[in-house]
């Protein structure tokens, strides 16, 4: 499979060359920012793609100009036969990096595997190091094997290890330099990554938002915060470091400070559907054509319209309604 030049650009002259792919909706937490506690009903096991789909769609998506995957879910490593697929699909010829995003609750006990398939890059949701917290948080009593799991992936020189945080007032918020004096000390990527609205979460965290500005400001008080030149393959963080740090510290700021002007992502959700914005309802079927029959062609076409159909920027600062989808199901 011989990736060609670039298609993927959009009316705006974004290239999009990042997809996101979620594998299932499934997950062994139940975050308060991600799903309401009385659940979400959950995909019939026949309307969630199977991996022979996934790596079809992701062999179009390579030929369009895709180079670069971050699986995710749910919660990715819950399902059955994962460690298969994924060396699969960093197989694809043209395709320079696969990633992944996980709650960490199953990642020591298969750190090794997915080394060996190809993955050297890793996201670890982590909200807070207070074990109680994490308990209230996730529903789940798994801070220690979440450590665990950080501390060893480092050992097998996994790079980088990010870990993302969702600042939440009267929840994590007094740990926020804590999280900051790990990166002293350790080669971690913190990322502190303001709440999104989507879909329907619990009263507890529907008013409990905090700019990233004001973390920023809080962290500053640890040192300078440096700027980190950015890479071709950065995501939307603003990247800092503090002096005679062995890692970096990020923020993404989705509602304070857009960073739709330079997003180059599209995301393949579970069941199906290409989504050309995070925090827009609005997505393209690939799944129904594609077991209709569908040619590679079509299926391309598909693509390219989904990317024409890409806003400028989201509109969570408008009247709008905000959008009405679960995190779980979209991969984030």
């Amino acid at each position: 499979m011989k990736q060609t030049k670039p298609r993927l650009i959009d009316q705006y002259n974004r290239t999009l060359n990042y997809l996101r792919i979620s594998i299932t909706d499934r997950c062994n937490l139940n975050c308060i920012y991600c799903t309401p506690r009385h659940g979400i009903p959950k995909l019939n096991h026949e309307d969630i793609l199977r991996y022979e789909e996934i790596l079809r769609l992701a062999g179009i998506a390579v030929r369009l100009g895709v180079d670069k995957i971050r699986l995710t879910g749910g919660e990715p490593l819950v399902r059955k036969g994962v460690y298969e697929f994924i060396p699969k699909l960093t197989a694809l010829p043209g395709l320079k990096e696969v990633s992944l995003t996980t709650n960490g609750i199953y990642l020591k006990e298969n750190l090794e595997r997915i080394k060996a398939a190809g993955i050297n890059r890793i996201n670890v949701s982590l909200d807070t190091m207070n074990r109680g917290t994490y308990r209230k948080i996730t529903g789940y009593d798994g801070f220690p094997q979440v450590w665990e799991g950080i501390e060893w992936a480092r050992v097998l020189g996994f790079d980088p290890i990010k870990i993302n945080i969702v600042p939440l007032k009267g929840i994590n918020d007094s740990e926020f330099l804590d999280f900051a004096r790990l990166s002293l000390e350790h080669p971690y990527h913190i990322r502190f990554i303001e709440h999104m609205p989507l879909g329907t979460v619990g009263p507890e965290v529907q008013t409990n938002y905090i700019p990233n500005s004001k973390i920023k400001a809080q962290i500053s008080r640890l040192g300078e915060l440096i700027p980190v030149p950015r890479t071709k393959y950065d995501g939307p963080a603003a990247r800092f470091r503090l002096e005679g740090a062995a890692g970096e510290i990020g923020f993404i700021s989705p509602l304070t400070d857009h960073f739709c002007k330079t997003c180059n992502r599209l995301r393949l959700t579970a069941e199906g559907h290409l989504r050309p914005c995070l925090l827009s309802d609005k997505d393209e079927d690939l799944k129904n054509p594609m077991r209709n029959g569908a040619s590679d062609q079509e299926l391309e076409l598909i693509f390219l319209n989904t990317v024409f159909k890409k806003p400028r920027s989201h509109h969570l600062d408008s009247l709008e309604p905000t959008p009405s989808s679960q995190m779980s199901s979209i991969g984030g």
